[in-house]
């Protein structure tokens, strides 16, 4: 058996050639058509890269694409920023990756409502949260009750997708993923912690007098939030 490249887009190209230059038109029963009527109901239907996106989070069909993933695990359980530009841009459209700066684009607007979860691949398992700052195994999965709408018949799933994005369903939804998160980084250290609270200890006070920090990401290395005292 021939070696695969070590680069991931030599290797998905292979995978694309493999499809006689068609990928399928329904991964798990579900059609772009249906994840296009979805996501219209969420005033998001005109984002072809987000329609391909949902339909690359649905791809139970192939074995996940990390180098260590977990025993049987597919696509589906957990894809990178980079899995899911290649599996758009090349596996799908026979183009090239898709630029990952672009990803507020066809990551975020379903992430904003709980639609994908943030899931990191740690020690052989996908755990909540990206809970590792700036890790390569930090991915995204499908919400099951968000695939269960996209499964449903053509009778069920308008009244499924109303009942998802209730607006106190949301909030219970986005409340229950934030709790499994800091359920995660309490096994996980971020290894940024001790950095990010002495900016806040000592850098804010010294080089920014008059600013109240509001808001501290320490899984993503960042701190947020900076705005004057009145």
């Amino acid at each position: 058996m021939a070696k695969l490249p070590r680069k991931l887009e030599d290797r998905v190209v292979l995978w694309r050639a493999d499809l006689n230059g068609e990928f399928p038109k329904q991964v798990q029963g579900v059609t772009k058509e249906r994840i296009t009527s979805v996501l219209n109901r969420l005033a998001l239907g005109a984002n072809a890269d987000l329609i391909d996106c949902v339909f690359a989070m649905l791809d139970d069909s192939r074995p996940s694409w990390f180098s260590k993933p977990p025993v049987g695990a597919s696509f589906a359980e957990g894809a990178s920023t980079a899995h899911l530009a290649c599996h758009i841009g090349i596996l799908q459209r026979g183009s090239t990756k898709l630029d990952r700066e672009g990803r507020d684009y066809w990551i975020k607007p379903l992430r904003d409502l709980g639609g994908f979860e943030a899931v990191t691949l740690q020690d052989g398992e996908f755990i909540p949260g990206h809970v590792v700052a700036k890790s390569p195994n930090s991915s995204y999965r499908l919400e099951p009750a968000f695939v269960d709408i996209l499964k449903a018949t053509e009778d069920e799933w308008p009244e499924k997708l109303e009942e998802w994005a209730n607006a106190d369903a949301a909030r219970e939804r986005m409340a229950f993923q934030a709790k499994m998160e800091e359920e995660s980084r309490k096994k996980v250290d971020s290894g940024h912690k001790d950095l990010i609270k002495a900016s806040v200890d000592y850098y804010v006070p010294r080089f920014l007098p008059g600013f109240e920090v509001l808001y501290i990401d320490d899984a993503d290395w960042t701190c947020r939030g900076l705005m004057p005292l009145l």
